[in-house]
């Protein structure tokens, strides 16, 4: 997504990896994960994983949950395949998520075995480039089992100025 002409990525990344958690934090972890289905945890776990290698600025790492086919959304653009998003976006992205503090509010999500979704709100702050960052996000990762792994074939970001 974009903020005053700068791409913001890894929207929904989640503060539970980056940072101790506060009692508080915790509390609302365990409320998420009691409304993500069972067979979506593995799933959430690779969305989890490629926020964290945003956060890190693992850029290799990010882009290898993504499959080669994978649909990238954001905010009325589109990037079509890994290698779009890799020659692209992911660098800014990396960039980005470094730099903000983010927050996952609620997730839900469900698998049947081959295809899952997982659906996250969450809220980023922080300063980037020098201009303050408030944002209320939203994702949505739909992933595919490619034979004992699962990766990513869409992202959808989304977000709005914090009320």
């Amino acid at each position: 997504m974009r903020f005053r002409g700068v791409r913001l990525a890894g929207i929904a990344a989640t503060s539970l990896l980056a940072a101790p958690i506060s009692a508080h934090q915790r509390a609302a972890a365990e409320a998420q994960e009691a409304t993500l289905a069972q067979s979506a945890r593995g799933p959430a776990a690779i969305v989890d994983a490629f926020h964290s290698a945003l956060r890190r600025g693992d850029t290799a790492a990010a882009a290898a949950m993504l499959a080669n086919d994978a649909l990238i959304f954001e905010e009325g653009g589109a990037e079509r395949s890994k290698a779009e998003y890799v020659a692209k976006h992911l660098p800014a992205d990396a960039a980005f998520s470094k730099a903000v503090r983010s927050q996952v509010t609620r997730r839900a999500g469900h698998s049947d075995g081959t295809l899952a979704w997982i659906a996250t709100e969450g809220r980023i702050s922080g300063a980037f480039k020098g201009k303050p960052v408030e944002r209320t996000t939203t994702e949505t990762m739909v992933l595919r089992r490619m034979g004992s792994t699962w990766r990513i074939v869409h992202i959808h970001w989304s977000s709005a100025a914090a009320h």
